[in-house]
């Protein structure tokens, strides 16, 4: 499944490879993508799109 979200709070290069690593870490089949000018993740993974925006917000962020 495919799930991209907008998370305004990416404001860096090192922001965005932070948190690739975290969701890596928990779901480590997954595929991250992090756009850090349009400010979006996008994950191709099996977990649910509540689970990935939990991981996301427990980093800090905050998930439109």
């Amino acid at each position: 499944m495919k799930i991209q979200l907008q998370v305004p709070s990416i404001a860096s290069q090192d922001s965005a490879d932070n948190l690739t690593q975290q969701i890596k870490t928990h779901e480590p089949n997954s595929k991250v993508e992090v756009n850090v000018e349009q400010k979006t993740v996008t994950i191709e993974t099996d977990a649910s799109e509540e689970s990935i925006k939990q991981m996301i917000e427990s980093q800090g962020h905050t998930v439109k």
